[in-house]
């Protein structure tokens, strides 16, 4: 016969099981959502190491499209207010060129990348004698109203923070037809593989010297391999503008998509001073 006090004891043998086995289930699904949520924020962040298609800093070749977006399986969220203004008139230009054109800046000399927004103007003081290279190709793109009503057609807020532009095709793909190579990637603002907010660097394939048209402004600092050519600081006016971008969101409510703001460069300019 039983006594009450071995009855009490397995009573409380049986809870303490139940416990656990409610502990170890409790762990399991912890574990599951925990790696179903790094694997979402590794391919965010994946796709963002190769401007629009493979990260933030990847422009899409012809051949290649590394993209990495993530597609939420829930509808996206209602688009908060559009902050911006509506595009000049006028259409975006598809013509290219075989080569990269002859280096023909002063490279002591100071230049401005003026970018006329639906958004607001974002000045970019450009790093004429550590990139020279990237420097006289704005100079000559922005003479022949290369980005001209071109759209910014990327922006992250999940893991790095940044504005995708610089491709008149809007789509990520699109290039001059020329790449110019990598330049300054042991420029001293780089701490920590950290391209610190402000910061306006070359997007690439993920090949070295695969640099085209497209760039990227950095609104907060954002972990990167050191494989960006950062060419150009924002100005603290530009920043407010890129800041109200971030602040409306992207398209998809999963941290990467076309920004819900409509971003339109009415004009860009480089001026020597």
């Amino acid at each position: 016969m039983v006594s009450q006090e071995q009855r009490r004891r397995q009573l409380a043998r049986e809870k303490f099981l139940r416990q656990q086995q409610r502990r170890t289930e409790a762990r399991r699904k912890s574990r599951i959502r925990n790696s179903v949520i790094a694997s979402v924020l590794g391919v965010v962040l994946v796709g963002s190491l190769a401007l629009y298609t493979t990260g933030t800093l990847k422009q899409d070749d012809d051949k290649t499209n590394a993209n990495a977006e993530v597609t939420p399986s829930a509808s996206a969220p209602s688009k908060a207010p559009d902050p911006c203004d509506k595009p000049a008139e006028g259409k975006v230009k598809s013509e290219t060129w075989k080569k990269e054109p002859a280096v023909a800046i002063d490279k002591s000399a100071k230049y401005t990348l003026k970018l006329d927004t639906t958004c607001g103007g974002i000045d970019v003081a450009l790093k004429a004698s550590a990139a020279p290279h990237t420097v006289n190709s704005f100079d000559f793109l922005a003479k022949k109203g290369y980005f001209d009503h071109s759209k910014c057609h990327r922006l992250t807020t999940n893991g790095i923070y940044v504005l995708q532009c610089g491709d008149p095709t809007g789509t990520g793909t699109g290039g001059p037809g020329y790449t110019i190579p990598d330049e300054n990637l042991k420029d001293k603002s780089l701490k920590d593989n950290i391209y610190p907010a402000g910061t306006v660097a070359m997007a690439n394939t993920g090949q070295k010297d695969s640099g085209g048209s497209q760039f990227f402004l950095v609104y907060q600092d954002s972990q990167l391999p050191p494989s960006y050519t950062p060419f150009g600081t924002v100005s603290d006016a530009g920043m407010k503008v890129l800041k109200k971008i971030a602040d409306a969101g992207e398209s998809t409510g999963a941290g990467d998509g076309a920004p819900n703001a409509t971003v339109v460069i009415d004009k860009a300019t480089v001026t020597k001073s």
